[in-house]
């Protein structure tokens, strides 16, 4: 990839230096991956909210999840058939202008929230998350590449951790304040429950809209692929991609399906019966977990100096812990601290390696979620609150190693990648199946199957097809 003056609107780009550290244009694409984290982790809210406001079962309740996340499999099933026919799309807009077509698509979407509150329709709910879905995997499609060659190939996965860590900050305060907006400030009584909704997603379209403003007109590099492209040559030739695919939608599906279920879950006789604003607080534990390893996974797999790189690892976990006994009881404090001690303990048998943690933590998750199919109360509750923290560099591992090698096939092998974020829409439906009839306890054998995949991945299939890696 070489940094080069765009040609659809060459004076808005930013020179580009002999070095160019990219420091500026990354610090601004924290800012997409924090707002998308914030949306998404709504939906975890929407589906008890919509449960109880439509008196829907556990698998209707979960066509949430199906309609936003089979909008990515749809969107980048789109982007690839483009690419195949007339090339790739990315590469002739541009990394920038395609994130603003993400947003203004997902500003859209997310407008269209309040004509459905005023109609009180699900499936008109479900069309506005797809058009949102849409728009997400079009920033998907731009962003997660942009960021890995924004630097070195060898620290591709540090920084793709660093801004997933920024999207997990998102996805953790989303829920307190979505469970606030959404439970109690914009509930009334006699009002419909789904009319909670329609303010709050306005003010995310206005937000998407601005976004869409402020980059079209940032100062931010280009990038133009000039490696040639062979005829009939795809990323779906390369068995770590296409093993890869299955990997990322496995992932996905696995961590949507805990975070989808666990208010539930929470609420159920088992677990105490949590009411749903009080179990949306450890929705901000589940997802803050993420937040937590990214961080710890940007500075193990970065370029840092052996000692820096432990320390930073260290200080990562040891802060978290001390915000949670600082806002929080002693027993929680000292239950979440145990894991995060297991957390830290699980990156220094890691090694620095994407492969290596892949297994691990995957083995780690399977251990924690066949613990809260089986016990009860706090055990139970902890384990799968605790999931979060080891899914934490799964995507980035998972997004580097699938690309690792393919040249100018990356950006086609990244539609793919996003395409199969279908497990969020494919494996909760699945799991709200299996909670209907066996329980939501039971239903964790769906992430458990999810997760036992991802470890092959980590073992074997990042490597598959390959002489070296």
């Amino acid at each position: 990839m070489t940094p080069e003056q765009s040609s659809s609107a060459p004076s808005r780009d930013a020179p580009v230096a002999a070095n160019p550290t990219y420091r500026g244009p990354f610090a601004i694409m924290t800012v997409l991956f924090f707002m998308w984290g914030f949306m998404t982790v709504w939906n975890d809210i929407l589906i008890p909210r919509f449960k109880d406001a439509f008196t829907l079962n556990y698998f209707q309740a979960m066509l949430v999840q199906f309609a936003f996340f089979g909008a990515y499999a749809v969107g980048a099933l789109v982007y690839y058939g483009v690419a195949l026919v007339s090339g790739d799309p990315i590469n002739q807009i541009g990394y920038k202008n395609g994130v603003t077509i993400g947003l203004l698509v997902a500003a859209v979407g997310s407008a269209l929230f309040y004509p459905a509150a005023v109609m009180s329709s699900y499936p008109f709910f479900l069309l506005a998350l797809f058009i949102v879905g849409l728009g997400f995997a079009m920033l998907q499609i731009a962003a997660n590449p942009y960021v890995t060659i924004l630097g070195p190939e060898r620290t591709a996965s540090s920084r793709l951790n660093l801004s997933q860590a920024f999207n997990s900050f998102g996805t953790t305060i989303g829920p307190l304040i979505g469970g606030w907006l959404i439970f109690r400030v914009f509930t009334h009584a006699g009002a419909h429950g789904a009319d909670s909704v329609k303010v709050p997603y306005l003010c995310f379209a206005a937000v998407f809209a601005l976004l869409a403003l402020f980059f079209r007109s940032a100062h931010l590099p280009a990038f133009t692929n000039r490696e040639a492209i062979r005829r009939g040559d795809s990323p779906l030739r390369y068995a770590h991609t296409v093993l890869g695919v299955g990997a990322i939608f496995m992932y996905v599906g696995g961590e949507v399906t805990v975070g989808s279920s666990l208010i539930n879950f929470l609420g159920s006789p088992r677990l105490g019966g949590l009411s749903h604003e009080a179990a949306s607080r450890y929705l901000s534990f589940y997802w803050g977990g993420l937040m937590i390893g990214r961080f710890m996974g940007a500075f193990a797999l970065s370029d840092l100096r052996p000692a820096l790189k432990r320390a930073l690892v260290v200080l990562v976990p040891v802060a978290a812990f001390a915000v949670v006994a600082g806002i929080a009881d002693l027993a929680t404090a000292v239950r979440y601290g145990a894991f995060l001690g297991l957390l830290l303990a699980a990156f220094f048998l890691g090694g620095a390696s994407p492969q290596r943690m892949l297994a691990l933590f995957s083995a780690l998750i399977v251990i924690l979620l066949a613990v809260g199919m089986s016990a009860a109360g706090d055990a139970a509750k902890w384990a799968v609150v605790a999931v979060g923290l080891f899914c934490s560099v799964m995507w980035s591992n998972i997004f580097s190693l699938a690309i690792d090698g393919l040249g100018a096939l990356k950006s086609q092998a990244s539609s793919l990648l996003v395409m199969a974020i279908l497990g969020g829409a494919v494996l909760p439906p699945i799991q709200g199946a299996v909670a209907d009839r066996f329980g939501i306890q039971a239903s964790f054998a769906v992430p458990i199957v999810a997760f036992v995949y991802v470890a092959f991945y980590g073992l074997y299939g990042y490597r598959a097809g390959r002489r070296t890696h």
